[in-house]
């Protein structure tokens, strides 16, 4: 049976301004995974200045593993929070939990002086051999670092090696590097398998879709995509501004899955005639996929059917009726 995630692009997270808040939320999907272990580069590089945000590497760091967490679906991994360079446990591996694991990369810490703390990620990672082995499988270690390793193992060696001994492991980056050195290192670690992702943490830190995208690629088994900002007015199938900012991340998620065709869906909410409403619900998700084509979709890559009446939320409340008028979107 093909697997499903549910990805919801919601307007009012879009349009919070609270610091974990603003990205969408996988409510529900197939686990990828099992644990996963977010390993912070903690030496004296990251806490210098990122360039882009004007705040340290570390704190971008920070508040990028903040919004992930935020979005992570609310399932039974396994989870743990280390700091290499040095080396150090926040949160070992056991029961994910967001809350204690948001107070974790609270304890995250900026400021410290920079001459004397030397990188040695390869002996960092060699040194945390026995929580790696003992991660539930399939297992993701997603390292969080600018790269510049300037003292021991060669850091892309070393998880080689983790390649070599680990089955059932993926290791992602989410890279704060600004030197080529730095650069060098994550392309390298992420070109060792197909499945790594490789993101920058500053778009993590700021954008919803980066933080849709990592999620939905380390996480979450294929793609079911409800476009909850995207509700329509009653009886209307014209786009507002706020479901056309929704459609342009959509537009862009579609666009990164190009060896994808796309299958579109609308519902209506249960006011009026089943003959009304299917014609309603077909022209709604037509003016999505219109809008899709206008952002660069190639048309024939998509299909649209409207479905009707949706019974879905409770068609007696207007926040249902509301919810009811959606569109959603799968790839196969």
């Amino acid at each position: 049976m093909k697997s499903v995630r549910l990805l919801i692009l919601a307007a009012a997270f879009v349009l919070s301004t609270a610091l974990v808040a603003a990205a969408a939320v996988p409510a529900t999907c197939e686990k990828k995974i099992e644990s996963f272990d977010f390993v912070v580069d903690y030496s004296g590089s990251m806490m210098l200045q990122n360039a882009k945000l004007k705040q340290d590497k570390i704190v971008v760091a920070k508040n990028a593993l903040k919004r992930v967490n935020a979005v992570i679906p609310a399932l039974d991994y396994n989870g743990g929070l280390h700091t290499m360079t040095p080396n150090g446990t926040l949160l070992a591996q056991g029961p994910w939990n967001r809350a204690a694991y948001d107070a974790a990369i609270g304890k995250l810490k900026s400021g410290f002086q920079i001459f004397g703390r030397m990188t040695s990620m390869g002996d960092s990672i060699n040194a945390f051999e026995p929580f790696i082995s003992s991660m539930k499988r399939d297992a993701a270690v997603i390292l969080v670092t600018d790269g510049d390793n300037n003292r021991g193992s060669d850091l892309v060696e070393v998880i080689r090696q983790v390649y070599a001994s680990q089955r059932n492991l993926v290791v992602h980056v989410i890279s704060l590097a600004d030197t080529k050195n730095g650069e060098a290192t994550v392309k390298a670690i992420a070109a060792m398998n197909p499945a790594s992702v490789l993101v920058r943490a500053e778009e993590l830190a700021t954008s919803d879709a980066a933080v849709e995208r990592f999620v939905l690629a380390v996480f979450c088994r294929d793609e079911f995509i409800v476009l909850r900002g995207v509700n329509f007015a009653f009886d209307s199938s014209e786009l507002d501004s706020k479901a056309m900012g929704i459609l342009n991340e959509a537009a862009n998620i579609i666009k990164s899955r190009s060896n994808k065709r796309v299958q579109l869906a609308g519902w209506t909410d249960s006011i009026g005639t089943d003959a009304y409403n299917k014609g309603l619900s077909e022209r709604r998700v037509s003016s999505v996929k219109s809008y899709f084509v206008k952002k660069g979709v190639p048309a024939n890559r998509m299909s649209a059917i409207g479905k009707g009446k949706s019974f879905k939320y409770d068609n007696k409340t207007e926040e249902g009726r509301y919810m009811n008028r959606r569109t959603e979107l799968s790839f196969n």
